[in-house]
Parts: structure tokens; sequence; C-alpha cells
């Protein structure tokens, strides 16, 4: 059969356009995808045929629901809910549950269809999803966080379990909210079922490691990324935004490597201290207190804060975007490469525009995406779902090596497949086609379903 195939990746995408109005993230991460997988189409007719791709771009269940709960003043309040079962050819849906007010449908369905790929390349027997709610944490009182997390789950509870779809935390959901939530699950179905959530307290079914996992192993696939080009962190200038979870272990992973982290940020503005970011400030500031990243600057001499801005205007060698979607677009690109930029990598989940991206290219800066960089995360919730299973809990040594082992192999991975299609060190692509045919041989060999 024979297949024009810019055409047919066009076709592909204004269906996609076509069924799903108005979710621009979605759009933008599809398309993404898309434009690598032409060469895959050329080479593989039979996924022209089958419709593979517009089966994959199709989420096997959406799932929205009401979530009402009462405050510490006794008003009700209203947030919607969302879990978006995205692919199940490689195992249970696997991905992360978001509280922000930004969340909506096309957010969870961006997120969702990148998990898929992701989780296709770390290798584990994972399936992709997402969830989340609009409802915001931020100024919530610890008792306003369980109800809503107790309403959520009264909800979310018959969708999900260890052999059917496992959530994670991701932006607003830390410990706390993973605690409510499982506790929650535990009482409606009467089962103590470890699998059914990861990045659980270490007191009851949760993994070394999986707190730092996502930072670290953005920081493992930048040292392997790094090493493929005869280079190292030692001696680097580096600037990673952000200042929750990701940032502050990707801070202390980049630190132990060599690197200097110099600079960090959240919503308010950033935080330059050239004598490197003092993690123990940082994470009383972040993750004891909730604070905002000023009062860092208030308590550290050799450190300025400034208000709103951008933190790529801080020249560097390294940058790590790990925040939040589209933080990073081509203004801030071509202000990093003309200060000398020359790694990229994404902590966060599509941080770049594809103008940023482009940009990049042309300045020769090496680029990873997010789906590939920012996979240790789920790679150690798999592996804590592993420890569940079996009853056991290894060391942290253990398994920060296993999740050493798999950034490299995941580095490793996506640069072959570049190389074997035609477009050496181009890691998105190597990303986006060794994800896929992961995922479309399994899905082939499940049938028509």
């Amino acid at each position: 059969m024979h297949v024009d195939v810019p055409a047919k990746v066009q076709e592909i995408y204004a269906e996609v356009l076509r069924r799903n109005p108005g979710e621009q993230e979605f759009h933008q991460a599809v398309r993404e995808v898309l434009d690598s997988l032409a060469v895959v189409l050329g080479r593989h007719g039979e996924y022209a045929e089958m419709k593979t791709i517009e089966r994959i771009c199709e989420p096997e269940r959406q799932i929205i629901f009401r979530v009402p709960w009462q405050d510490d003043s006794g008003e009700v309040q209203i947030n919607r809910g969302f879990r978006v079962e995205f692919n199940s050819a490689l195992g249970p849906y696997k991905g992360g549950l978001r509280f922000h007010p930004s969340v909506n449908l096309g957010i969870v369905k961006f997120l969702g269809f990148e998990q898929v790929f992701k989780n296709a390349l770390t290798g584990m027997p994972i399936g992709g999803g997402k969830g989340g709610s609009d409802f915001d944490p931020k100024g919530r009182s610890d008792a306003e966080v369980m109800r809503f997390c107790q309403s959520f789950m009264t909800e979310l509870y018959r969708h999900i379990g260890e052999y059917t779809d496992v959530p994670a935390g991701d932006i607003g959901v830390g410990a706390r909210e993973i605690g409510y939530l499982f506790g929650q699950y535990k009482r409606i179905t009467n089962r103590y079922e470890s699998g059914v959530l990861t990045g659980k307290g270490l007191g009851w079914g949760g993994a070394l490691v999986r707190t730092e996992a996502t930072g670290y192993g953005a920081a493992f696939f930048a040292q392997a990324m790094m090493a493929a080009a005869g280079d190292s962190f030692d001696g680097t200038r580096v600037v990673i935004s952000g200042s929750g979870n990701v940032a502050v272990y990707g801070i202390e992973k980049v630190h132990q490597l060599g690197g200097t982290v110099v600079a960090a940020s959240d919503s308010s503005g950033y935080v330059v201290d050239e004598k490197g970011i003092d993690l123990d400030v940082l994470k009383q500031v972040k993750e004891v207190e909730r604070g905002r990243i000023s009062d860092y600057a208030d308590r550290v001499a050799s450190a300025s804060f400034t208000e709103g801005g951008s933190v790529w205007d801080v020249p560097c060698e390294v940058a790590m975007p790990s925040a939040t979607q589209n933080e990073l677009d081509g203004d801030a690109a071509r202000v990093l490469a003309r200060n000398g930029c020359r790694y990229v990598v994404e902590g966060a989940n599509m941080p770049c525009t594809p103008d940023a991206v482009d940009v990049f290219r042309e300045a020769g800066v090496a680029f990873a995406p997010g789906k590939a960089a920012n996979a240790g995360g789920v790679a150690t919730s798999a592996l804590e779902m592993q420890q569940n299973a079996s009853r056991d809990r290894w060391s942290f040594e253990h398994s920060e090596a296993k999740l050493q082992e798999i950034m490299r192999g995941i580095h490793q991975r996506c640069h072959e497949t570049a190389e074997d299609y035609g477009s050496p060190g181009d890691l998105v692509l190597g990303a986006n086609v060794a994800g896929f045919l992961e995922v479309a041989e399994a899905v082939h060999a499940h049938g028509l379903i």
C-alpha cells in the first residue's frame, strides 16, 4: 500500500483538531509527535493501513466528575475532577494527578498523551494516563485539603486499581494529598491495596528515591547526554526553573554531579545565587514553610531576588526548565542561545514551546524532551509498584542505581533510534519514534480493540 506520508500526517492532525476543539496543549503535544512519525510511516506502511496513530491519539477512556466539598467556614465548594485513561497496551494506566486552577480536559489529555510515550521509554510494563482537578491547594488548611481529597477519591476509586489504573502525584499533589487519597480508597474498598497509588509515605508502602526521582532522573539524563558529546557537569553553570519537587531534587543531583545551579524561580520571580543555590535553605522555604522564592533571598546574603521577569535571562551552560508547560518561549530560547547555553533538558512536561525548540535546533543547542528526560518519576513509581507487589523495600542506594540505569537506557534508546531513522542527535525524534514503536507493536498484538 503506497502512502503519501505528508498528506497522511496532515490528515491525522486535522482529525485530531476536529475531534478535540479548543484543547491547545493537546494539539501541541500531538503535533510534536506527528512531526517525528512521518519517518515511521515511510518505513512501516502497515501503521497507516491499521490507523495505528489515530488509535493512539484517541484516549481509551475520559472521565469527568463533580467534586463537592466544604471549606473551613462551612461554605460548599464545587470543583471538577478528571481522569484520562489514555492507553493500556503496555500495562495498567499510569500517571499523576495535578491539582491546580489551570487544570482542564485539554491539559489532562496533553499530559496523558505524553505519558504514554514516556512510560514506554522506561521499558517498564505501564500504560499512560493522567488526571487531576481545578482545585487549588495553595492557602488551604490541611483539613480542607483532606475533605477535598476524600470527595475526589469517592468518585475516582471506582475507576482505579493496581491492575487497572495507578495514579501518582504531580503539581499540587504531594505526600500529604496522596495520604488522604489512599486513606479514603482504603476506607471505601476495605482493601489495603498498596499498588493503587504511588508516591506514598515510606511508612505505608512508599519507596525510597520516589520523592527525588524526577529531578534526579533529569540530571542523570543530562549527564548521559553530555557524556555522549564528550562533556560533563564538572564546573558547569546551570539554571533550573521552578522550586518545587522536580527543581529541588534536580538542583541536589546536579550539585552532586559537579555542576553549580545559580538560579531557581517560582510564579513570583526568580533568585540568583552565584555561590550556588543553598539546598538546605531552599528546602526549608519551599518544603517546610511552603513560602515564596523571595524568602530564600531574604535569608542568603549572596542571593538576589528579581520580581517577575524571566529566569532564562540568567546566563548558563545548561538550562533545565522544571516548572510547567510552555514556560520557555522563543524569545527566552534566543536569550539562552546568545548567552552560551549548550544543553536544554526538560524537567517538566513540555515546558518549551515549539518556537523555542526550533530556536535551539537552529542554534545547535542540544535539546532533551520531557518525555525522555523527566521519565525518572514514573520509572521510580513503577519500581514502587514492584516493591508493593513483592511486599519488599529496597535501599536508597539500590533504588537510585536502578533509576540511573533506566535513565541511561532511555538516553541510549533515543540516541540510537534517532540515528536509525536518519536524524543523528535529534532526541525529540528519537524519543517519539522509540516510544511510539513500543506502544504500536503492543496495540497490533492485541488486535482491533
